[in-house]
């Protein structure tokens, strides 16, 4: 579709807009909200997008977790086997490995966008946990 550059004041268009039918007005105003929606939303750049879908990606698959925290139950019970203990430990460095891999996404963010981990931490509203 090629477009043609028209002079054409804000007053014209207003007056053109209140002669469309209710139908037509109702698509052509959610396209200027849509317009001005995205003008005022910041564009991520393809690393922000990274190493957000990083940062964001923290869940355990339910079946693991569930699992882990029948053995963190079990170990402080101190009913559980040299097997499970093994298991848990290599569950636990898994996880562990995961929590750096996504602190050094949130320093790489925070580095990207100049400013401290802890403003960036705040702006995504990421809470420090207390192990306990």
């Amino acid at each position: 579709m090629s477009t043609v550059p028209i002079d054409i004041s804000t007053e014209q268009l207003l007056q053109a807009v209140e002669r469309l039918p209710s139908s037509e007005l109702d698509a052509f105003a959610a396209r200027v909200n849509a317009l001005r929606t995205s003008r005022a939303m910041p564009r991520l750049s393809s690393d922000e997008t990274t190493l957000l879908l990083r940062i964001n990606h923290t869940q355990l698959d339910p079946a693991l977790q569930s699992r882990f925290d029948l053995l963190v139950t079990k170990r402080q019970a101190e009913t559980i086997s040299n097997e499970e203990l093994q298991e848990l430990i290599e569950m636990t460095d898994q996880i562990e490995q995961h929590d750096v891999e996504r602190l050094e996404a949130i320093r790489d963010l925070a580095q990207l966008r100049g400013v401290t981990l802890g403003a960036l931490m705040d702006t995504l509203n990421i809470k420090v946990s207390a192990y306990g």
